[in-house]
């Protein structure tokens, strides 16, 4: 088993959850809740795994961390 990090925002037209997983290309998806959200996340990234080879599986990013950065608009 691996654990990946996922960046979860709300989509304010929609309302939907998007989920995203940085550094794993095609690893995204929306839901309306987050159970459902992240089932599909599990998923979407069982498939991008899939698609990995031994060297690129070997590479996966490792999470750090997130920050804050705080700007003016």
């Amino acid at each position: 088993m691996t654990k990946f990090t996922a960046y979860i925002e709300r989509d304010p037209e929609t309302g939907y959850l998007i989920g995203m997983v940085p550094g794993i290309p095609g690893a995204h998806t929306q839901a309306e809740t987050i159970d459902e959200l992240l089932a599909n996340l599990k998923e979407v990234l069982e498939l991008c795994i899939e698609d990995l080879d031994l060297e690129e599986k070997k590479n996966l990013p490792e999470f750090i961390g997130i920050q804050q950065v705080e700007i003016a608009v």
